[in-house]
C-alpha cells in the first residue's frame, strides 16, 4: 500500500496526473494514455508518459477525441508493465488531476486488476479552481485554460492535459499568498472525517457511480441493525456528505455517529437507484427512513359510468388501466374526508358522491351548498362532468400496455434491464442473469401481484417513463 500521510501544503511533493481512456467506466474502461509530472514546490522534478495498451479495440469516439487508435497501441505496454515505475513516480506525492476521482479511480482499478493495492492522498484542481475563482462560472479544463492564457497542442492527451495543470499551479503560486492558498488546497482536498468505526480507506474504495448505500449501526447482541437506506448518483460524494461538515442538523449527526460500516450497490443510474432504494426500504423498513413507507396507499377513487357515484377501491392494474382512478388514501376515513372537503369547495352533491344516504335533497342543498343535482336542478353528467375535471390533478396516469414492459438504463457491461408492469416493479436483471429468460416473466408479475400495489413504485416510474431514453418496450412472451 503506499498511502502516505502527507501534511496539505503550498510546497508539499505533488504529482500532476493526466490519463486518457477507451470510455467512462473504471470497472469496464481502460487507461490507453498516462502522464505524471513531478514538482515539489515550484520546482519541476520530472515528466513522464507513457501509452498503455488496454488489450481491446478503441471506440471510434475516443480516437476522435484523442487522436489514440488501436494501430498506435499495438506495440505499447500493457498497464502490468508500467505499474512498478508509475507507482514509483507517484509515490510520496499528493496525487492531483483535474476531476481527480476519475483519473484516481482509473489508476486505482488498474492496480487492482493485478491484485495491488494501490492508494495515494489527493487534490481535486476542479475543487481549487473554485475555491480560488469563485467567480468562474465553469471550472473545467478549458475555462482555466482560458482564465490563466494557458496554451498547449494536443489537447485530450495525457501530457499537454498534465502539463496544463503544472502551469496552472504555477499561476495560483505566483497569484495567491501561501495563507488563501493553503486554505484554497484544504478545501480541494477535503476527506471527510469517518467514525472511528469505519475504514479510513472508505473514501477510496466507494465508487464514482450511481447506487444504493446502506447503514449499519450496532444492535442487539452483537447483531448489526439497518440504520438508513439512501441513493446516489455518484455514491462516493453522497455517502462521504454524511460525515462532512454540512451535516450539522441533530438527525444527520446522530445517524452519523452511530454507523459502524456501509456497504452499496452499484447501478446503471438513477432509475434503477430510485427503484432499489424503495423496494430495499419497503422490505427492509431501516430505523432513520421515513419518506418512502408509502405502502398504506392503496386505496383511490375509481369512477364507473352510467353517472355512478365514485367508489372507494384497492389499487391494482386493472384499476389504473381503467384511466379513471383519482388520489391515493391510506384510509377510508382519509378519503372520504379528502373528498367531502373537495365537495363542500366546489359545491357537489353529497347524495351523488355516496358521501350521504336518504331521501330528499341532500344536507347541501338545504343550506345553499349544492346546486342541485340530487333534485333535477343540474345534470347528473353536468355534475359529473364538474367533479371528474377539478380532480384531474388527482387522475392516476393509466397503464396504457397490454403486460410486461422492459426499460433499459445504460449501456454495455453496465446496462440494467428493468421489468415494469401496471406501474410496478418487478424486477430488475443485467446481462446474463437468467432471470430475462421468457419463462420467468410469468412468475415475476404473479410474485409482484401477490406482494399488492407499490405506491413508490408508481411514482417513479411515471415520473421517470416520461424521458424518451426510458421508452418502454414489450417483454417477450414464453
Amino acid at each position: 500500500m503506499d498511502r502516505t500521510e502527507l501534511t496539505v501544503s503550498p510546497d508539499v511533493p505533488l504529482a500532476f496526473v493526466d490519463i486518457e481512456t477507451t470510455g467512462g467506466y473504471p470497472g469496464v474502461h481502460r487507461i490507453i494514455d498516462v502522464a505524471v509530472i513531478g514538482v515539489t514546490g515550484g520546482q519541476l522534478d520530472f515528466e513522464w508518459q507513457s501509452l498503455v495498451n488496454p488489450g481491446l479495440r478503441v471506440p471510434a469516439g475516443i480516437t476522435a477525441l484523442t487522436g489514440i487508435d488501436s494501430d498506435m497501441l499495438t506495440d505499447a505496454p500493457a498497464f502490468a508493465d508500467i505499474a512498478r515505475e508509475l507507482r514509483a513516480r507517484l509515490a510520496g506525492r499528493l496525487f492531483v488531476a483535474h476531476n481527480v476521482r476519475f483519473d484516481y479511480g482509473f489508476i486505482r482499478r488498474e492496480f487492482a486488476r493485478l491484485e495491488s493495492d494501490w492508494r495515494s492522498p489527493s487534490m481535486c484542481t476542479v475543487r481549487l479552481s473554485r475555491a480560488l475563482y469563485p467567480e468562474m462560472p465553469r471550472h473545467n479544463l478549458d475555462s482555466v485554460m482560458e482564465k490563466h492564457g494557458i496554451v498547449v497542442e494536443n489537447r485530450h492527451r495525457a501530457m499537454p492535459d498534465a502539463q496544463v495543470l503544472w502551469q496552472f499551479w504555477q499561476r495560483v503560486r505566483g497569484e495567491h499568498a501561501a495563507e488563501a492558498l493553503q486554505a484554497a488546497m484544504d478545501r480541494a482536498s477535503l476527506r471527510a472525517t469517518l467514525p472511528a468505526a469505519l475504514s479510513s480507506d472508505l473514501a477510496d474504495d466507494l465508487p464514482e457511480a450511481p447506487g444504493v448505500y446502506r447503514f449499519f449501526g450496532a444492535g442487539v447482541e452483537g447483531h448489526e441493525s439497518l440504520l438508513y437506506i439512501g441513493k446516489a448518483n455518484i455514491l462516493r460524494e453522497r455517502v462521504l456528505d454524511h460525515f462532512r461538515g454540512g451535516a450539522s442538523d441533530a438527525k444527520s449527526l446522530k445517524l452519523a455517529a452511530q454507523v459502524k460500516r456501509v456497504e452499496w450497490t452499484e447501478t446503471a443510474g438513477e432509475l434503477g437507484a430510485s427503484l432499489l432504494e424503495a423496494r430495499e426500504i419497503r422490505e427492509r423498513q431501516p430505523v432513520y427512513n421515513r419518506q418512502l413507507r408509502s405502502d398504506g396507499e392503496r386505496l383511490t377513487w375509481l369512477f364507473g359510468g352510467n353517472d355512478a357515484p365514485p367508489k372507494l377501491v384497492e389499487l391494482d392494474g386493472a384499476v389504473l388501466s381503467s384511466g379513471d382512478a383519482f388520489g391515493t388514501y391510506r384510509s377510508e376515513r382519509d378519503a372520504r374526508k379528502a373528498l367531502e372537503g373537495l365537495a363542500r369547495e366546489n359545491r357537489w352533491c353529497f347524495k351523488l358522491l355516496g358521501l350521504e344516504s336518504g331521501a330528499g335533497s341532500c344536507f347541501g342543498h338545504q343550506v345553499g351548498r349544492c346546486n342541485g343535482a340530487c333534485v333535477g336542478k343540474e345534470r347528473r353528467a353536468l355534475h359529473l362532468a364538474r367533479v371528474k375535471v377539478k380532480m384531474m390533478p388527482l387522475r392516476l396516469e393509466p397503464w396504457q400496455h397490454a403486460g410486461p414492459m422492459l426499460v433499459r438504463e445504460g449501456a454495455g457491461e453496465r446496462a440494467q434491464f428493468h421489468v415494469v408492469d401496471g406501474w410496478q416493479h418487478l424486477a430488475t436483471i443485467e446481462p446474463g442473469n437468467q432471470a430475462c429468460e421468457p419463462e420467468d416473466f410469468q412468475r415475476l408479475c404473479a410474485h409482484a401481484r401477490r406482494g399488492g400495489f407499490d405506491m413508490d413504485s408508481y411514482r417513479i416510474l411515471t415520473r421517470w417513463l416520461r424521458e424518451p431514453r426510458y421508452r418502454p418496450v414489450p417483454m417477450p412472451r414464453p
